[in-house]
């Protein structure tokens, strides 16, 4: 976030007629031989994704917000079509077909990982398979649990048959119960369709500010992008060499190459040596009060590199930053003998924890402040009763969807979805309000981290009960809305990992420099994701039910939904202490320093610290990349210092090969597992 780059005071009449001359010469993406292509390639994607991180576990290829699947993909495509250009030229795709191609695999990948379907199926069997006698399970959320949401009878005892096989696997003879399973998915597909309606809206509202006004950089585009280009044959010939032409590009590849093929041989003959990417840094902190800091470890992501090399080095340094200052918390406070609780369900301190909703609160509330010309002008296009005398938005014809549908759709699919969890038995109110915390709060400080800073992975550091808790006691709420509250925090507010609403905003982004028609995209949208929904429907129940889900991922598994039942069975049996009386106070600081940066970054141009920095401080994507980070910003700086611009352009393709080569790897050593069950390496984005 930039808040000294207030929004233009109103471009669109200055741009009209270039902008209604520029669209007619848009293309639709909704091409037969892109589609065709792209629905091979989700059938791929969903297969790849889905054994690698449910069997294999050691690669997550598909849960990032640039999935590397879809990046090793892009690198297999241009291969192929390589090899079939010399037969006849009719063979190479254009690159809107290309951008087509790329949108649906990225849709695929998130459907099937961690955006979706590894939350959602587990989260269906998880109750009735994990109650037991000690946690009472059964007494505490069977009766509020509708038949109609799960594939077994909350009336019945646990670990029944859809339950237990779906863990143990099946025994000889026995066959997959599907007719128990599909009332329940259609049920809450339902729910799901909503809720990405919901994302789809708000991509709508968003992109015009994010991208014409304060044109956000969209790091996790330029690679895909430049990737594309490789296949425009209308460029001029006089341009500078491509991407995949230059030789820095693979120099930058071959150091990630070199890496993770040595470890990956040496899975299979430990003779190799492996060069390590993970080093503890708590084995080295180990008298007191240091031993008192939480998880911490440095990961070394080339691609992570590669990726934060694009970002500012303002926003680098207070990434990294902040982070540290998290840890010298821990510290001072481990010193002065005080031992802070833990937030709920995450790894930050609580103290830290409700700071950081103080600062999510000033930072959507200065992202609204930013576009309020902007969001002025579409409430008056959706208000508006007579079409003929709306305001006339030029924009509005060629926007991912009219401004009109984009208000009143996420109006009504945010009050469907609360309508939903009411017929499952939480109160209407409590739902649409955590729904509009996620939503509202949550998931656009997520997308912003992702379209302005790069952020290979989405995760907060509380949940919207977190922010009910300084309002009100959870205690009080009554089983049935804690036991929805635990499908919704497993589903949803979680883990955010795999967010698609940043899927939506970087298609949109990238359809720009495709010259595809943004509407066009609403048709790529629901044929990937309903065909994702369908392919890895299938794998997600069938190989658990073959192979056992404890033998699998077990984060998948015996991870996320057990964790959010734990919880709720804490807050119903009254461990789950009230909320410290510092915690408001805290939500007051992080209100107070976050308003502050925005002020001074407002006022001097100078001021190093960038409220990102602070809002991702606490959260796992920051405890996995901040080493990426530290090391970005002093390479960058370096750079700039003694090369200037010059030479940070000239890098750049260096910097960009190094993504591609740590995700292409990925898939190179994913394919022999999945055939041969061969070992893989841990890759540095677990």
């Amino acid at each position: 976030m930039n808040p000294s780059a207030e929004p233009h005071a109103d471009p669109v009449e200055i741009r009209a007629s270039a902008n209604n001359s520029s669209d007619r010469e848009r293309v639709s993406a909704l091409s037969p031989r892109g589609l065709i292509v792209g629905a091979v390639c989700v059938v791929i994607t969903c297969l790849v994704v889905c054994f690698a991180e449910l069997v294999v576990g050691k690669i997550q290829i598909g849960f990032l917000q640039l999935p590397p699947v879809v990046v090793g993909m892009l690198v297999l495509i241009l291969g192929v079509q390589a090899v079939l250009t010399r037969l006849s030229s009719r063979w190479r795709l254009k690159p809107y077909e290309m951008f087509t191609i790329h949108v649906m695999m990225l849709m695929a990948s998130m459907v099937s990982s961690r955006g979706l379907l590894e939350k959602l199926i587990p989260l269906l069997v998880v109750p009735n398979y994990d109650a037991t006698d000690g946690n009472n399970w059964r007494g505490l959320f069977f009766k509020h649990i509708p038949s109609w949401a799960v594939p077994f009878d909350p009336d019945g005892a646990p670990k029944q048959f859809a339950a237990a096989r779906f863990f143990d696997a099946l025994r000889p003879g026995e066959r997959i119960p599907w007719q128990m399973w599909i009332l329940p998915l259609l049920f809450w597909f339902v729910f799901v369709a909503l809720m990405l309606t919901a994302f789809l809206c708000l991509a709508a509202i968003l992109r015009r500010q994010w991208v014409d006004n304060e044109k956000l950089s969209f790091p996790l585009v330029q690679l895909p992008l430049e990737m594309i280009r490789v296949t425009d044959l209308a460029s001029p010939r006089g341009q500078e060499t491509s991407f995949l032409q230059n030789r820095l590009t693979w120099m930058g590849f071959a150091v990630p190459a070199v890496v993770f093929g040595f470890n990956g041989l040496h899975q299979w003959y430990p003779s190799v040596p492996e060069i390590t990417t993970q080093v503890n840094l708590n084995s080295y902190f180990v008298a007191p009060p240091w031993n008192q800091l939480l998880f911490f470890q440095a990961f070394f992501s080339f691609a992570a590199v590669g990726f934060f090399y694009l970002l500012p080095t303002d926003l680098l340094f207070s990434l990294w930053l902040f982070y540290l200052m998290t840890h010298v918390l821990d510290v001072i406070s481990a010193s002065l003998g005080y031992q802070p609780e833990v937030t709920p369900m995450y790894g930050c301190r609580l103290y830290y924890g409700y700071q950081i909703i103080g600062c999510y609160f000033v930072l959507t509330g200065y992202m609204l402040y930013s576009a309020r010309p902007h969001l002025m002008r579409v409430c008056r296009a959706a208000l508006s009763l007579n079409r003929h005398t709306r305001p006339l938005l030029p924009e509005d014809r060629d926007e991912l969807l009219p401004y009109r549908f984009a208000f009143w759709g996420l109006i009504l699919s945010v009050l469907l979805c609360a309508g939903w969890m009411w017929q499952f038995g939480m109160s209407f109110p409590l739902a649409l309000f955590l729904l509009s915390v996620c939503l509202f709060l949550v998931v656009l400080v997520m997308a912003r981290s992702a379209c302005e800073s790069g952020m290979l992975m989405t995760e907060t550091s509380f949940r919207p009960v977190d922010v009910y808790r300084m309002v009100g006691d959870v205690r009080a709420l009554g089983a049935a809305n804690i036991t929805g509250m635990a499908f919704l925090d497993a589903l949803w507010f979680r883990d955010q990992r795999g967010l698609m609403l940043t899927g939506f905003l970087d298609a949109v982004r990238f359809s720009d420099s495709v010259r595809v028609r943004r509407r066009s995209l609403i048709g790529v949208f629901v044929l990937a994701i309903v065909l994702a929904m369908l392919v890895s429907g299938y794998l997600h129940i069938a190989l658990p039910y073959r192979m056992g889900a404890v033998s699998m991922y077990s984060y998948v598994y015996r991870g996320n939904p057990v964790w959010a039942f734990n919880d709720a069975a804490a807050v119903l049996n009254g461990s789950r202490p009230p909320l410290p009386w510092f915690a408001p106070l805290n939500f007051a600081i992080g209100l107070s320093a976050t308003m502050g940066m925005v002020i001074l970054r407002s006022r001097l141009m100078w001021f190093p610290l960038h409220p990102l920095g602070y809002a991702l401080s606490s959260t796992w994507t920051m405890m996995v990349f901040w080493f990426p980070c530290l090391t970005a910003w002093l390479l960058k700086s370096l750079i700039l210092r003694y090369g200037g611009m010059r030479l940070f352009a000239k890098a750049r393709p260096f910097f960009l090969g190094m993504v591609l080569g740590e995700f292409t790897m990925a898939v190179l050593l994913t394919i022999p597992s999945i055939f041969y069950q061969t070992p893989t390496p841990a890759f540095p984005w677990p």
